[in-house]
């Protein structure tokens, strides 16, 4: 999946800090939501990924590796692709989804969202 198609998906979660305006994590759940996406925040506001009521379609890592890969480790539910911003990623991370065959990208929701608007 490329950002592209990405930014085409309905639900969203993003992995980090949430509540902090100046933190990236909170203004991706921001403009997210603004852009009218279905997006969930874990790491301040849901404990885990298995939290989340509904089918995943991208996972946004905007956190901190090696809470990124807890996160992964004790997820049970479907993602459709990860997105792994800037300063999010590690080898384990990286290991990690290819072992589970989960595809993932390296890249910016703030860059998909002007990039890619919904409409």
């Amino acid at each position: 999946m490329d950002l592209e198609q990405i930014m085409r998906q309905r639900v969203f979660v993003v992995a980090g800090d949430t509540l902090n305006p100046e933190k990236y994590a909170y203004k991706i759940k921001e403009g997210l939501l603004a852009q009218g996406y279905q997006v969930y925040a874990v790491g301040k506001e849901l404990a885990s990924i298995n939290n989340v009521p509904e089918e995943i379609d991208i996972l946004d890592l905007c956190i901190n590796p090696a809470k990124g890969i807890r996160l992964l480790r004790e997820c049970e539910k479907a993602i459709q692709c990860v997105v792994i911003q800037p300063g999010a990623e590690s080898e384990e991370i990286f290991q990690h989804l290819r072992e589970r065959q989960i595809p993932y990208i390296e890249g910016c929701l703030l860059v998909g969202m002007r990039l890619y608007p919904r409409v």
